[in-house]
């Protein structure tokens, strides 16, 4: 999480102050109900009335230093061109910014002008107006990967003051522990320690959350996959949810979030090896899903569901829905 910043006393008005309080408002309300993408895009829409800025980037990137692939794994952006991402991914090596924001993670850190290390770097720079700059990473709890966000301004703008940095730090605490939040809500209440094995995606396949270890493994099975949004592979499974698909040597179970997929990792433990239906009913019902609710959701009759949660307890070898929810996480973290 990002560090929170003391606050020297009277360094804000109150005027400040207020519309600081409005900001966090607005995100408590966002985040009961938005998806993980549009609760951090309505969010910093929020915050642009307080901290004024162009355009915006976030999402999830990897601190990998010997791997040459692209660091960033899925983005938003407010007011940045559709490819921002892709070309950023090819030169991020030499984005001296972005390794310093990393190196210094839940501290803000912010740089103004053209002066890239790399003409391509400088180009980039221009061309998306990014000349004043400040950003904020922090660690994405059990996730193995990191969390991001940047605000730009063009060159006509001021730079980015010292009130405005302790302001992005602070709301930026609230942000993450928000999303976070919603994240895990929608992955029916994965385990903290597992979410590195899981990922939301919508129907189009553009990612809302991703975990480090799936990350490895989709990136292992299908070579050149530069992130933010899945594989044609996986996509087209989509559409068959519930279900399950080979992903290299471990298995892939989809089943739907709400108006989202979740995507978990299987990695070949005995307790993996439910079929995907009746995965998908264990899942439910150990969240607090009722038989008919399963049924509704699903497309199945109570008496099938009840054929499938009956198989499940016996294969997982447990007798209570505590024991149940306990054995499918345990079948998640375990290799």
């Amino acid at each position: 999480m990002p560090t929170r910043p003391r606050l020297p006393p009277q360094t804000f008005e109150l005027a400040t102050l207020r519309r600081f309080s409005s900001c966090l408002l607005a995100l408590s309300e966002i985040g009961r109900t938005a998806e993980p993408q549009q609760l951090l895009h309505d969010a910093l829409l929020a915050l642009r009335p307080l901290i004024p800025f162009r355009s915006a980037w976030w999402g999830e990137c990897s601190d990998d230093r010997a791997d040459a692939s692209p660091l960033n794994w899925l983005h938003g952006r407010i007011n940045l061109s559709p490819s921002f991402a892709q070309e950023w991914n090819l030169l991020a090596q030499d984005d001296d910014f972005a390794r310093e924001s990393i190196d210094k993670a839940g501290t803000v850190v912010r740089t103004s002008g053209y002066d890239d290390p790399t003409p391509e770097l400088t180009a980039f720079s221009r061309r998306h107006a990014l000349y004043h700059v400040m950003a904020i990473t922090a660690e994405l709890p059990g996730s193995g990967l990191m969390f991001f966000v940047a605000l730009y301004r063009g060159e006509a703008s001021p730079a980015f003051d010292d009130h405005e940095s302790l302001l992005f730090a602070e709301f930026s605490t609230h942000l993450l522990q928000h999303w976070h939040v919603r994240v895990q809500a929608l992955l029916l209440d994965a385990a903290p320690q597992s979410a590195d094995s899981f990922a939301l995606t919508d129907a189009h396949g553009d990612l809302h959350y991703l975990g480090g270890r799936l990350a490895a493994a989709i990136r292992k099975a299908c070579p050149g996959w530069a992130g933010s949004a899945l594989p044609a592979e996986i996509v087209a499974a989509l559409g068959r949810v519930p279900g399950a698909m080979a992903l290299g040597t471990h298995g892939l179970t989809l089943q739907a979030c709400g108006e989202l997929v979740a995507l978990t990792l299987d990695r070949g433990s005995r307790r993996a090896g439910l079929p995907p239906r009746e995965r998908s009913v264990a899942m439910l019902y150990a969240s607090g899903h009722s038989h008919k609710a399963i049924a509704r959701l699903l497309g199945l009759s109570p008496a099938t569901v009840r054929t499938y949660l009956r198989n499940a307890y016996l294969q997982l070898g447990v007798s209570n829905k505590i024991e149940l929810g306990s054995a499918l996480r345990a079948s998640a973290r375990s290799r």
